[in-house]
């Protein structure tokens, strides 16, 4: 049986067969790693040869790896992203920290959970250094999985397969709306009643949006969606504004409603509920510091969220 060269393994072009594979391109994986398509096709050539392998299906569309490419993309991405965790280690000792770790997080992490993890992780290990990015659980995923970033918060309806996920906070959704809007009362609203008024909301591929979406066409409706816009925040200011109402979680419309006017209301039903997760690859291959922030989460189970969420129905 012949063995394969270790000496020989071209790690460059290793990360850009990853990148092939991701973004399904020869051209636009050239594209990423700012080379010529044909210097690409060449590395991507010369990994073939020493691999013995076809590792892509090549055809108008773009390119899909072969049976061993979807082995050798599993394995090498597994390799980059321990690379990736072996240069920022590297990067620590030269800026005199004890740790780093990158976190991607949805949009809704960032306005209760990530914060507080935040302060905690701060007061425990503050010679940990933390990288946060701001973007769709879809695409946290996407880099959990690749390695580019060791831990992820995603929302519950987020697909997570061949990761491990753990519960770090729940909430649910709410209505905001302008002080006098007749959907103002002291009763929890319908969505169907929402679903007659002008929305506002985020991207068609977000994960509110989605829950959203889901739930009213399990009820023959269709949300009539006049903006989107990126965050909370604008999401807000458009109501403020008079554009529509929006529904989004009641963590993330507490410090920013009642500052524009607005008003909060709970939604009736048992589908506004809303939980995050934290999500990883392997717990028990987890860094020091991924570890750390792991640890660090009972310590957020409190009542805080119960008694806010609580207080909106009175």
């Amino acid at each position: 049986m012949a063995t394969m060269n270790l000496n020989r393994l071209d790690l460059i072009s290793l990360r850009l067969f990853v990148s092939v594979v991701d973004l399904g391109s020869l051209t636009h994986g050239a594209k990423e790693f700012g080379i010529s398509l044909a210097a690409a096709s060449k590395r991507i050539s010369e990994l073939e040869t020493h691999m013995g392998q076809n590792l892509l299906i090549r055809s108008k569309k773009g390119v899909i790896p072969s049976p061993a490419g979807e082995a050798m993309y599993r394995h090498s991405v597994e390799l980059v992203g321990r690379l990736a965790q072996l240069s920022h280690a590297m990067s620590d000792f030269h800026l005199g920290t004890h740790g780093h770790l990158r976190v991607w997080a949805n949009p809704s992490a960032f306005a209760h959970f990530l914060p507080h993890m935040m302060s905690l992780m701060s007061q425990h290990h503050p010679q940990i250094r933390m990288e946060l990015e701001d973007v769709l659980s879809h695409e946290v995923v996407k880099t959990v999985v690749s390695g580019g970033a060791e831990l992820g918060v995603i929302a519950e309806n987020t697909p997570a397969e061949g990761l491990e996920t753990v519960l770090c906070e729940e909430d649910e959704l709410v209505l905001i709306a302008p002080a006098q809007h007749p959907l103002c009362s002291d009763q929890p609203v319908r969505l169907q009643e929402i679903l007659s008024y002008d929305l506002v909301g985020m991207n068609m591929s977000t994960s509110l949006m989605r829950q959203i979406n889901g739930q009213a066409s399990l009820s023959g409706q269709t949300a009539r969606l006049r903006v989107q816009v990126r965050g909370f925040d604008n999401m807000c200011k458009m109501v403020a504004a008079g554009v529509g109402v929006a529904i989004l979680p009641h963590l993330s419309a507490l410090p920013l409603a009642p500052a524009l006017g607005l008003r909060i209301h709970r939604i009736e039903g048992e589908w506004i509920r809303r939980r995050l997760y934290l999500a990883m690859r392997e717990r028990t291959q987890l860094s020091v510091a991924a570890r750390a922030f792991v640890a660090l989460i009972p310590e957020l189970t409190t009542p805080e969220s119960t008694i806010r969420l609580a207080s909106l129905k009175h």
